[in-house]
């Protein structure tokens, strides 16, 4: 299949989105991802470039500069009319990929469309199938396992296949800027700098895409409407100086392991999992509330089958749509690790000296996060029992995401995409993750539209053992961004992409469920 792309057509005449051949459009998409994108997968896959909280010495390694490398060298190569590309490498931060593509008419200003991914990996995890593994790819039907290609290695060959899609063509396209940072796992504390840094080059986008978010099946193009912010670090209690023989000293000495638990009452109640203190909650808004409902509604049992759940285990709530907001408008405590207690083969019979567990808190979209982690790290600390030493370092204050009202164009071009590449409307969800760079980018951009989707479905799995990216859906996903992108286009030449959203519970609450 010919990659190279054709030029568009003269601007007395540009070819309308309405004149797209979809059919022809995913046929090309679905070649460039088998003969291209799945091979490139595979080698990123076998780059163990963890981010860097999970690897402190992660320069040393070298493990991101391979990965940085194998997307560039691939971006440079393909056939995309005026791509430019630079590694931008501030002091002391992780590597950013900046690539700019200029409009095919020609325009010049400001306008742009963003489109954002991420290339490092959270951790191994234990727990894989025989014969799967994070760092070992395994092509499986029309599931890819392996660490990151979901989550979101993706993303960058998504993002330039479907701008390459459209130039195939002739479709014409607005400015498109595309940027891949390298510690989204850890938070994006680096991007920040990055987004002031280019600020110029940049521009204002009118319009983000983020490839980097979940889909509550794969029979359908979803799109994210929240994201959950994120407080968390390591509680440790501290008792000893050093373990001492438990026999001796039980009865006398406090368990660490017991003051803990008791620390984490006063967050949460173990009986229900509810977070206990009152500003950790924010008010559901009534659209969110509706859009839950529809999500339940059309996932059924889905809501909860789709976690690798052990026999007889039930969910937190029998109501659907209590679950559905439980994890995307809830505040809820995890406890992700623990240090300071051996594994089984190597207990002895010790009081041991101190107890550290990582805590994630995550938080409603529109609870700021950097408060919240101090009032976390406020409750957690103060009238320590038995005068223990309690600390908690935070590693992590991010503050969630709740998406503008969405623009009649905009809408539209999604719904339009779902039926043209899935058959099926476009569903609306919250998501319980947090992506720090979609709060930031409403703030700096406040009159920009977001279009966030992704393709971790049921059992994609990402962070945990087995995660896969299931290929057809990153097909169908990245034609769904071309026609986006081309409609946008449309858009913006009718002056339909600037200006006031449409008031909240206008068209948006039809029979799709867009909030």
């Amino acid at each position: 299949m010919d990659p190279s792309p054709t030029q568009a057509a003269p601007s007395h005449s540009p070819p309308s989105p309405s004149r797209m051949d979809a059919a022809a459009l995913q046929r090309y998409i679905d070649g460039r991802w088998d003969d291209d994108i799945v091979p490139q997968l595979i080698d990123y896959i076998r780059i163990p470039n963890k981010s860097p909280m999970f690897d402190s010495d992660w320069v040393a390694h070298g493990h991101m500069d391979r990965a940085v490398e194998l997307m560039r060298s691939w971006a440079q190569a393909q056939a995309i009319a005026g791509l430019e590309l630079e590694v931008v490498q501030l002091a002391g931060r992780t590597p950013l990929i900046f690539i700019e593509i200029p409009s095919t008419d020609g325009q010049a200003g400001e306008d742009c469309v963003l489109l954002y991914g991420h290339l490092d990996k959270q951790p191994e995890m234990t727990g894989w199938d025989e014969g799967l593994g994070p760092w070992e790819p395994v092509l499986d039907g029309d599931r890819l396992y392996g660490r990151g290609g979901a989550d979101d290695g993706y993303a960058i060959f998504g993002s330039l296949t479907a701008i390459q899609a459209l130039q195939q063509q002739g479709i014409p396209h607005a400015r498109c800027v595309v940027l891949i940072e390298a510690c989204e796992e850890s938070g994006s504390y680096d991007l920040p700098a990055y987004v002031d840094h280019l600020a110029a080059r940049i521009g204002k986008p009118s319009l983000v895409v983020c490839l980097d978010s979940g889909c509550g099946n794969y029979e359908q193009l979803w799109c994210t409407t929240s994201l959950r912010g994120l407080a968390g670090g390591n509680l440790t209690v501290r008792v000893l100086e050093e373990g001492v023989h438990s026999g001796d000293a039980s009865g006398v000495v406090p368990s660490s392991f017991r003051l803990a638990r008791q620390l984490l009452s006063r967050i949460e109640d173990e009986a229900t999992g509810r977070i206990i203190i009152d500003a950790l909650h924010a008010e559901v808004p009534a659209d969110r509330l509706l859009q839950a409902g529809t999500v339940a509604h059309v996932l059924g049992s889905e809501v909860y089958d789709k976690f690798p759940l052990t026999p007889g285990v039930k969910p937190m709530a029998e109501d659907l749509t209590e679950l559905v907001l439980n994890r995307t408008w809830r505040p809820s405590l995890s406890v992700t690790g623990v240090d300071g207690i051996p594994p089984l083969a190597s207990a002895g019979n010790v009081l041991r000296p101190y107890t550290t567990l990582k805590l994630s808190l995550r938080l409603p979209p529109t609870v700021d996060g950097k408060p919240a982690g101090e009032l976390l790290k406020d409750v957690l600390e103060r009238d320590p029992p038995n005068g223990a030493h309690v600390s908690l370092e935070l590693e992590k204050a991010s503050s969630g995401w709740n998406a503008p009202v969405m623009m009649p164009w905009l809408e539209r071009a999604i719904g339009t995409a779902s039926h043209e590449f899935f058959g099926r409307p476009a569903m609306y969800m919250g998501e319980g993750g947090t992506i720090p760079f979609m709060g930031m980018l409403g703030e700096k951009f406040p009159g920009a539209q977001f279009m966030i989707t992704g393709v971790l479905g049921p059992h994609s799995n990402a962070h945990g053992p087995n995660e896969f990216l299931h290929i057809p859906m990153g097909k169908r996903v990245t034609a769904s961004v071309a026609r986006v992108l081309a409609e946008h286009h449309a858009a913006s030449l009718r002056g339909e992409t600037t200006g006031v959203a449409a008031v909240a519970g206008a068209s948006q609450h039809g029979d799709h469920g867009c909030c």
